[in-house]
């Protein structure tokens, strides 16, 4: 019983040991992190001196009458809104494209996997020169004799969102191919044997079959998907900064500018950063209720 007991403190300590370098990159930049910046919330911060003044709710109720905070809000809705039904359906339709094919699969799979992985910045100041007012896509536009934007698609309020998401929707496709990929080769091929031989066709093997038995695997895409609409900023900074006129301004652009491109408004980028954590939480568990999964069946 002594020796047993032994062991098992000593399995423990050399668990702790093994698990301390995670733990402490976790308390020191993760948890105290977000403690501080929910404390830094209700605080007028002032950077340059390194002092807080408590003001309690103030930066939150200065938030909902903030105008360009209602303007950012509803440029992130749009982009969510408008890019996750797009990247998901390119992704799940690359997927079963893929799937299906028996030879280069390897090669269309890195193909389309690629942009993903590619750095965001040098995609962005690409996709910037194809938006330019004489860039490739105006040409093409301008030969086939259809309407483009003048001034190009990126300095045109109307069209600057639009042109960033349909780059979006390009550059993840990929990632979201590969997860749909590997749930698809998880099915067991005797379903669609089975389907074939009571004469259901593609279509009714796709959506009484694929589709539900890739649920859980739809649920991950979203949620993630989601979070990652939300916080866009990369493509917006090096893009076009907010502009022209905010129509490109986002939520977590907006905490970017008031955290490092003003004065003694680290607070209020704080509370602004809270705000859209909890607005992500909302979306998330909003898609988890309406996929309605469980956990444990994932029916």
């Amino acid at each position: 019983m002594k020796l047993s007991i032994g062991r098992t403190t000593r399995l423990h300590g050399q668990t702790a040991i093994l698990l301390s370098p995670w733990m402490i990159t976790f308390l020191v930049f993760w948890l105290f992190p977000l403690i501080y910046a929910l404390y830094m919330s209700f605080t007028r911060y002032l950077t340059l001196r390194n002092e807080a003044e408590w003001i309690g709710f103030d930066n939150y109720v200065r938030i909902f009458n903030d105008d360009l905070f209602w303007t950012a809000l509803a440029n992130t809705s749009i982009f969510v809104v408008g890019t996750i039904p797009f990247t998901t359906a390119l992704a799940l339709g690359l997927a079963l494209a893929v799937h299906r094919v028996k030879k280069f699969r390897n090669f269309f799979r890195s193909a389309f996997f690629l942009p993903s992985v590619s750095s965001l910045v040098v995609l962005s100041l690409i996709f910037t020169n194809l938006y330019a007012k004489d860039g490739y896509i105006n040409y093409l536009l301008q030969m086939l004799g259809l309407d483009y934007p003048e001034r190009g698609w990126l300095l045109e309020p109307s069209t600057a969102l639009f042109a960033v998401m349909g780059m979006e929707v390009w550059i993840s496709a990929g990632y979201y191919m590969v997860i749909f990929l590997a749930a698809l080769q998880t099915i067991p091929k005797d379903y669609y044997e089975a389907a074939e031989l009571a004469g259901a066709n593609l279509w009714t093997q796709l959506t009484r079959i694929t589709i539900p038995l890739l649920r859980p695997t739809l649920l991950f895409v979203l949620v993630i998907n989601t979070i990652k609409s939300f916080q866009v900023f990369v493509e917006i900074y090096v893009m076009t900064k907010g502009g022209p006129l905010h129509a490109t301004t986002t939520l977590i652009y907006q905490v970017f500018i008031n955290a490092f491109e003003k004065a003694d408004m680290m607070g209020y980028a704080a509370a602004l950063a809270y705000v859209v954590f909890i607005i992500i939480l909302l979306f998330s568990l909003l898609q988890i209720k309406i996929l309605r999964i469980d956990r444990g069946t994932g029916e």
